[in-house]
């Protein structure tokens, strides 16, 4: 268990739901867990009654490993019911990946479930499903050539994946019911309030039932890793890594005993205290990004070994690529760096 868990409480420990079941964790709120292809290998899954009907708390990637999941669920504990509607905290592919898969195979006969998301995310994933807005392509190798990821196999590659969200995200539901910072959802016996966090995604979505103290937090609040924080080409003098710090700093407001439910990782409380650990991580690191930028004016490509102190593959590499430049952007946004192009066209950022 990772060192940074230690001061959070775990109510079930360890145990969590097999593949293709239900774990209940409170009446009505039920946990499902998914197995991924990627280096983080799963992600939870929320099903809330709702009068009549289910409704899920994001969608899992379009893999053929989480369709058969989903498939072995409605043929058993969920049977009963059918899909009232598909709540997305985000446009990642991980939570949209089977959305309208979802909808279309499980809504009632002549009563498609509706789709329940933010709309910057909403509009966020229809796009990426049809560009290539910070996954792969052409655009996203140009933004990292411009912050000295120079070597041609892998800019090569990140060309190559130009339809990479498209693979995981084979469709995004064209109609929506839109999602708020401080509206009220009812589901079922619960009423949960949206409180919009940004900086991970454009516009993510988490759920607090202050009755109960619930937070479904997906991924704003994880108990032992980092969220990433990605500036991407979309957008690439934004400060993602300000808007996440403030927005999880928001998250303080909630009570101290809030049971977290999170994307990755076990429920967990103690949310104050993991607030306080992302602040400490994510200084920590600046002071880092600082200090090398201040030996010698460097891309973000240079401080790949300087955050990540391991091997990084591809897919990792895109994530830890817009990740620097999220720390680097961060500290030049507010003074304590300057930045400029080198002869090479590459960003250097130095004292």
């Amino acid at each position: 268990m990772n060192a940074l868990a230690s001061p959070l409480t775990y109510p079930w420990d360890r145990l969590t739901p097999d593949v293709g079941t239900l774990m209940t964790l409170r009446p009505g709120l039920h946990w499902v867990r998914m197995p991924m292809p990627f280096a983080l290998n799963h992600i939870n899954l929320w099903v809330l009654d709702d009068a009549g009907a289910w409704t899920v708390v994001d969608a899992g990637v379009a893999t053929e490993a989480i369709r058969d999941a989903w498939q072995t669920l409605w043929a058993g504990p969920l049977a009963s019911r059918p899909l009232g509607r598909m709540l997305v905290t985000h446009m990642h592919p991980d939570h949209v990946g089977n959305a309208q898969w979802l909808i279309e195979r499980y809504s009632a006969p002549g009563e498609a479930a509706r789709l329940w998301m933010s709309q910057a995310d909403h509009l966020a994933a229809r796009l990426a499903c049809q560009s290539t807005t910070g996954f792969g392509g052409e655009r996203a190798a140009a933004h990292f050539q411009a912050h000295g990821l120079n070597t041609p196999e892998d800019l090569a590659k990140v060309r190559a994946r130009g339809d990479y969200y498209a693979t995981l995200v084979p469709a995004v539901p064209h109609a929506y019911r839109r999602m708020m910072d401080g509206q009220t959802v009812r589901i079922g016996e619960r009423e949960w309030r949206c409180i919009a966090g940004f900086g991970h995604s454009p516009e993510h979505i988490a759920l607090h039932c202050e009755a109960d103290g619930l937070l479904i937090s997906g991924d704003m609040l994880l108990p032992t890793i980092s969220t990433n924080v990605s500036v991407t080409d979309m957008e690439p003098e934004g400060d993602a890594l300000g808007l996440f710090l403030d927005s999880v700093e928001r998250m303080r407001a909630l009570p101290a005993d809030t049971l977290a439910l999170p994307s990755h990782g076990l429920p967990f409380t103690g949310i104050h205290t993991r607030i306080d650990q992302l602040h400490a991580h994510h200084a920590e690191r600046l002071a880092e990004v600082e200090a090398a930028c201040r030996a010698r004016p460097s891309t973000a490509a240079e401080m790949l070994p300087v955050l990540f102190r391991r091997q990084l593959d591809l897919h990792q590499t895109t994530f830890a690529m817009g990740e620097a430049i999220a720390h680097l952007n961060y500290l030049w946004h507010r003074g304590v760096l300057r930045r400029e192009q080198d002869k090479h066209g590459a960003w250097r950022y130095g004292a």
